[in-house]
């Protein structure tokens, strides 16, 4: 089944537009999540208001929007005020620049889009995709949408195009802000280190190879108390923190690297699947009806 497009969109740049459509580029349900139960009763909890001051719980009607720009001090702000701020929806993709690929790092990288061509814009998709594959480009544009005005950032995908919104630069934090102590990297350390990397690197990108094992493990968990399992964890190793000379550590790692691909780490903690004990009605029943007693 082709997945639905979320929206419909125009890609500009000079003279030139092209109608397309955005489509999500995860699946949805990847993460598990629980919700906050009644203990009592197991019935999902909706979340209250409390006012602490007053001490008292506050109805929805009774709730107001607030900045706070200094220690408890707020402005409020109305509704009307908040819209009249956001940004028109207009569909448009307006690239305003192109520029390398390797230029923009991965670190404003937010959410991405899949583009597809929309009724009309097959030859001018093909050929700015083709273009910005050859020149190895992307074009930067603002994209808006929900209210809010996104940097984004349209760049060849396999066959087509992808839109990648991007993080603004008062989003990112300094990596000067990172104490990175004064450490000396001694040659043959590094020699070494180049060494072992060659041995473990990759040709291609294989992500398929991996997979999120706690959520596996917390999938099977939730499998077995669904068929009435008792679920228990054997004891996982705490590791231990030593005190090791980087040459020998890179020698021996060395010596022990004969493949290329990585070996997946052990779970620490694996659930250990017990039988439920039987309800007396169900042992009742698998026993089968009672004799009944002979007539005296």
């Amino acid at each position: 089944m082709p997945p639905r497009a979320l929206a419909s969109a125009t890609i500009s740049f000079g003279l030139v537009a092209i109608p397309v459509k955005l489509f999500t580029s995860t699946e949805a349900g990847e993460s598990i999540k629980f919700r906050m139960l009644h203990s009592k009763c197991n019935s999902p909890l909706k979340r209250p208001y409390y006012c602490p001051k007053d001490q008292e719980m506050v109805e929805r009607d009774e709730i107001v929007k607030g900045y706070e720009y200094g220690k408890d001090q707020f402005v409020l702000v109305k509704d009307e005020e908040i819209k009249g701020v956001e940004e028109e929806a207009t569909k448009a993709i307006d690239i305003a620049e192109f520029v390398p690929l390797d230029l923009v790092d991965p670190v404003y990288f937010d959410k991405a889009y899949f583009l597809g061509p929309d009724k009309g814009g097959e030859r001018p998709y093909k050929l700015l995709s083709q273009a910005m594959k050859q020149k190895n480009i992307g074009g930067l544009a603002k994209y808006a949408a929900r209210g809010k005005q996104y940097l984004v950032f349209v760049r060849p995908f396999e066959d087509g195009l992808l839109m990648q919104q991007l993080r603004y630069a008062n989003e990112v934090r300094s990596f000067g802000e990172v104490d990175l102590g004064d450490a000396v990297v001694k040659p043959a350390e590094l020699k070494l280190a180049l060494q072992l990397m060659e041995q473990t690197t990759s040709k291609q990108f294989r992500p398929e190879e991996y997979e999120d094992e706690v959520r596996t493990r917390m999938l099977e968990v939730i499998q077995q108390k669904i068929d009435g399992q008792e679920v228990t964890f054997a004891p996982g190793e705490s590791p231990q923190t030593q005190v090791i000379d980087l040459m020998e550590a890179l020698k021996a790692s060395l010596g022990g690297s004969d493949t290329k691909k990585p070996s997946k780490p052990k779970a620490t903690k694996k659930a250990e699947r017990k039988p439920a004990k039987a309800s007396p009605r169900k042992a009742a029943k698998k026993a089968g009806p009672a004799k009944k007693r002979a007539s005296g």
